[in-house]
């Protein structure tokens, strides 16, 4: 049973910056995306960055490329997501997931995801 673990979240002021970790408890077998994704209070969850583990390509929501950036440590089993110049539009609970994906897919799509952390807020004011 595969647990992903997320931590990191908070309340800050615009313009500042936050790191979130999450870290796979148990293997992973074949799925080499992993993402965060972010639910705002009465909005659907969106993708925000993706990962593919296998080669380290990386994808971005098109309001965070340039601010955000995602990582993945393999020796730690743990992705990151390094969040600059945070804005109060990026308030939301942030989550981690992983997922087996093809060529082709939607890499910030959640319905690909079947591995899911529990989520972490970020308030940013």
């Amino acid at each position: 049973h595969v647990q992903l673990v997320e931590s990191g979240g908070g309340s800050v002021q615009a313009g500042t910056s936050l790191t979130l970790s999450c870290t796979a408890l148990g293997r992973i077998p074949g799925m080499a995306f992993m993402a965060w994704f972010r639910q705002a209070p009465g909005q659907e969850r969106e993708g925000v960055a993706a990962i593919d583990t296998g080669d380290g390509s990386t994808y971005y929501l098109n309001s965070v490329e340039g601010r955000f950036t995602i990582s993945h440590d393999n020796a730690k089993n743990t992705l990151y997501l390094q969040m600059n110049s945070l804005k109060p539009e990026d308030t939301a609970i942030y989550y981690c997931a992983a997922g087996r994906l093809d060529r082709g897919d939607n890499v910030l799509n959640p319905a690909l995801y079947k591995v899911w952390g529990q989520g972490t807020q970020v308030t940013v004011s």
